[in-house]
């Protein structure tokens, strides 16, 4: 069994869960492939054995079985981008803050590995947008697994975004920005600008606004089926759009489109978690005295 490690850098306080992590690894004979970077922020912490590779990338010829990602959600974000299409499985260890989809604890990493290795783990098949543009913004990395996010550049001015779901108009937004959010991101920028949470597999996305200057203007959920197609005006000609945490200026002559992506992103869920126990979990619901 070959597992890819890949992270951020992170507080000294979690080195030494990451060394347990390894160790454990190393006495179950699994190849360890970790990503180039972060070897070199941990090799100074920890005596890696002679045999652990390093990558850049990965493709279908490095046969490997898992991803291990390390950090936070952003962190995990990231690690999508390797893994792309290969249909690797993705667990999400956190030494981030709250973490929605990375949601081992330090303290469940002996547990969570060994359920790994075992086969006792539920896979999540997670819905990914794609972003089309007509200039190829982003090449092969045109993907989401949170959200598409188009917001004003460099100005205190609002843009107006004008959406379209299927050819048909939607609304001309005055806001700070726009968000297409797939019900993994619903957790995410969304949920701070006042959308709802999705339960993964229901098939939706959410089109959510960013500071709207009419107070009727609320978020909307749309099936993921849906081709959704944006079109800005800014006065400084000028936007920016991310992907998760990737962002390009574009000019605002260009149009974008948006719709569900022909692959998913698998992400491991240990056999007692759920996304239900995680939100509950992370957001202290049923913590009232009351209860």
């Amino acid at each position: 069994m070959k597992i890819a490690l890949f992270g951020n850098e992170f507080s000294s306080t979690y080195i030494k869960y990451i060394k347990h992590l390894i160790q454990k690894l190393e006495i179950e004979n699994i190849e360890i492939v970790v990503h180039q970077q972060f070897y070199d922020f941990l090799q100074d912490s920890i005596d890696f054995s002679d045999n652990v590779n390093t990558f850049e990338r990965i493709t279908s010829e490095d046969n490997i079985n898992y991803l291990f990602s390390i950090g936070g959600d952003g962190t995990l974000l990231r690690a999508v981008t390797y893994v792309r299409e290969s249909n690797i499985p993705i667990m999400g260890i956190n030494t981030g803050r709250l973490g929605f989809i990375s949601s081992i604890s330090t303290e469940q990493i002996d547990v969570a590995v060994d359920n790994v290795l075992n086969g006792e783990y539920k896979i999540r098949n997670r819905t990914v947008l794609q972003l089309e543009t007509e200039n190829n913004l982003f090449g092969t990395t045109n993907f989401a697994l949170n959200e598409v996010a188009i917001v004003k550049k460099d100005t205190s001015s609002m843009i107006r975004i004008d959406a379209f779901i299927d050819d048909e108009f939607l609304n001309s937004y005055w806001a700070d920005g726009l968000l297409i959010s797939t019900p993994t991101g619903s957790t995410g920028y969304s949920l701070s600008c006042g959308g709802p949470i999705i339960l993964p597999g229901t098939e939706n996305v959410i089109i959510t606004p960013i500071a709207p200057h009419n107070l009727n203007v609320r978020p909307i959920i749309v099936n993921e089926k849906s081709t959704i197609r944006l079109k800005v005006e800014d006065r400084d000609q000028l936007a920016l759009v991310s992907l998760d945490s990737r962002s390009r200026a574009f000019d605002s002559s260009l149009e974008l489109i948006v719709r569900k992506a022909n692959f998913k992103i698998n992400l491991i869920e240990p056999k007692d978690n759920s996304f239900i126990t995680t939100i509950r979990t992370k957001l202290m619901w049923g913590s009232d005295k009351r209860n």
